[in-house]
């Protein structure tokens, strides 16, 4: 094995937890005393299981929908968070462990010091109507995004989320991908770069296996199959998604591949090139589009809530000169 193919087959997983990130502030149960003060609507969906918790029901999207907008308002101090119907409702604890992770990473290059404030841009690939990964780096470490989307009316849901929430205001930006199968290309304007770029990739190759993947999540939930209940709901709808956030032909493998590609030609404008992986089985693939591109240096970084387990991949052009030389221009004033 090539030192180069090293680099590309490295994995880190920081201390081997099977946790939440450290930093991540939802660890343990949810105390919906606390939730339901900060979001009192929520109080409608929260009821005790047969083992007399508190908890809501998780195939409810509007449940769901409360209990991110209680954590946000409590744990964020982020108010009127509100999405489309239909739009991915996504899970709160979860995104802000990927951005933990992004930190570490660019503390790894910093001499062991997060690089913190505006100064620091971060380029969120399918911002989404929900704006999650912005709204939880900002208010973390505050960091400035620009997000982008294919859709035009996500875009216009995460503006207002930003809108509506005076601490966000000019913090975050939004822009529209105007060619659908691009990912970067004709993205960044002249002379921008970026500290590092994030990725959530649509999972599934097809809706129809989108469906079949939300079918096993009711059944998962003990909830069986929505026909079976008497509803004509289609059940993509009581997880949320539209079929740009939910599918790519060929699957997040082939966006990934996509995105290696793409990244060549921006290769000095982005320290880091992230996106999380779910499945396991689409590294190997992933690991020899980047041995193809030539990357410097790559990092799998292991990732788990719960069962559900994941992984985030990052990859660099710049050679170790290249990023000191970023760091000194770019994360001197940032890391006080």
């Amino acid at each position: 094995m090539s030192e180069n193919r090293k680099k590309i087959s490295q994995k880190i997983s920081p201390s081997q937890k099977k946790t939440l990130h450290p930093r991540n502030r939802h660890q343990g149960h949810y105390d919906f005393g606390l939730l339901i003060k900060a979001c009192p609507e929520l109080a409608s969906f929260v009821s005790e299981n047969p083992y007399q918790e508190l908890t809501i029901d998780f195939s409810n999207p509007d449940a769901v929908k409360a209990l991110n907008g209680a954590l946000l308002s409590h744990f964020y101090g982020i108010s009127n968070w509100k999405i489309p119907s239909n739009y991915l409702c996504p899970p709160v604890p979860g995104r802000a462990d990927y951005l933990h992770y992004v930190a570490d990473l660019l503390s790894a290059c910093n001499e062991g010091v997060i690089p913190r404030g505006d100064l620091v841009r971060v380029l969120d690939i399918g911002v989404g109507a929900n704006c999650i990964y912005p709204v939880i780096g900002y208010c973390e470490y505050g960091w400035h995004f620009v997000g982008s989307d294919v859709d035009s009316v996500a875009l216009g849901s995460a503006q207002q989320i930003v809108q509506s929430n005076q601490k966000l205001i000019n913090s975050i930006d939004f822009r529209l991908q105007k060619q659908s199968s691009s990912i970067f290309n004709d993205l960044l304007r002249a002379e921008e770069v970026f500290d590092v770029s994030i990725c959530n990739p649509p999972f599934h190759a097809s809706l129809a296996a989108s469906k079949e993947g939300t079918l096993r999540k009711w059944k998962n939930l003990g909830r069986g199959s929505p026909q079976k209940k008497g509803k004509s709901q289609d059940p993509l709808l009581n997880f949320g998604g539209q079929p740009t956030e939910l599918s790519y032909p060929g699957g997040e493998a082939a966006f990934v591949r996509r995105m290696v590609e793409e990244s060549l030609s921006i290769s000095k404008k982005i320290f880091w090139f992230t996106t999380l992986i779910s499945k396991e089985a689409t590294l190997p693939s992933v690991y020899r589009a980047l041995s193809k591109a030539k990357a410097i240096e790559c990092r799998t970084i292991e990732m788990a809530q719960g069962q559900k387990k994941s992984r985030l991949v990052a990859w660099t052009f710049l050679s170790s000169k290249q990023q000191r030389e970023w760091r000194t221009q770019r994360w001197a004033s940032a890391s006080l």
